[in-house]
């Protein structure tokens, strides 16, 4: 399985050798600069400090995995899901989905915050969401009886790519960055195995358009024969992205696809 290459010091391209520690050390004299410049303040009630403040931290609302739906990760959707088909045996190419918050208030201020105002800072806040979530879903079984999340179940962790709408807007892949940070707290490599070449922006479409979108426009791009993943995204709306990518996956030899997302509609 290709996994994706780790960032190297020094500007990509520029054909240096200077050694790494001058790289570190200007990139720490950078980042002071800045600090003096622009403060870091809290992107949800401002305060000086942190990213993400001790107070707000306290205060996310976070789903309760015991009471989530196994199949798509809607809140209280255990014993009969009103977003999904689950009650009627209907269910998702992944074999779990955990998501953390809700998409209101909070968790859709901390997913504009970063993939739209460009606070690219915030993916390791990001994943420590997720992984929270993932360890909470840990003591639970998905409809198959195993429990949601088992990262010794595992081979890495991939992501739901940009569509080439969004990298164009946003000049970065922001769930790149997040699965790079939460592979690395679960202890599992990062397999960059999925493109979407030919896919719209999901954000205008409705709830079939983005069916017929996502379903066509997925590629796998590595090999992910006999493999159990993690498959990961921003936003779970419809599932209709978590679910194509998940689809392609099994049909290209993958063994389980289980899926976890930021943000949850409900």
């Amino acid at each position: 399985m290709p996994i994706a290459n780790e960032p190297k010091d020094g500007p990509t391209g520029a054909g240096l050798s200077a050694p790494g520690g001058v790289w570190s050390l200007a990139s720490r004299v950078a980042a002071a600069a800045a600090e003096l410049a622009w403060p870091t303040r809290c992107v949800l009630c401002d305060a000086p400090g942190e990213l993400l403040c001790e107070t707000c931290r306290s205060h996310l609302p976070w789903f309760s995995q015991r009471w989530a739906c196994p199949n798509c990760g809607a809140p209280f959707g255990w014993v009969s899901c009103t977003e999904c088909g689950a009650s009627r045996g209907e269910l998702w190419e992944t074999r779990a989905c955990v998501c953390a918050l809700p998409l209101e208030g909070v968790g859709r201020s901390l997913v504009l915050s970063y993939k739209d105002a460009g606070e690219r800072r915030l993916a390791p806040v990001l994943a420590a969401a997720m992984a929270v979530a993932l360890d909470e879903a840990s003591a639970w079984p998905a409809a198959d009886g195993a429990a949601r999340f088992d990262a010794s179940e595992l081979d890495a962790v991939c992501f739901v790519p940009a569509t080439p709408a969004a990298y164009a807007r946003r000049g970065f892949d922001h769930m790149e960055g997040v699965s790079r940070s939460l592979s690395g707290m679960l202890g599992l490599p990062l397999a960059d195995v999925l493109a979407r070449p030919e896919a719209r922006d999901q954000r205008r479409l409705g709830r079939e358009e983005r069916l017929a979108n996502a379903a066509s426009s997925t590629r796998v791009v590595g090999d992910v024969t006999g493999c159990s993943l993690l498959l990961v995204d921003d936003v779970v709306t419809t599932g209709a992205s978590v679910r194509a990518c998940a689809r392609d996956l099994l049909a290209h030899g993958a063994e389980s696809v289980t899926a976890c997302a930021l943000a949850r509609t409900w």
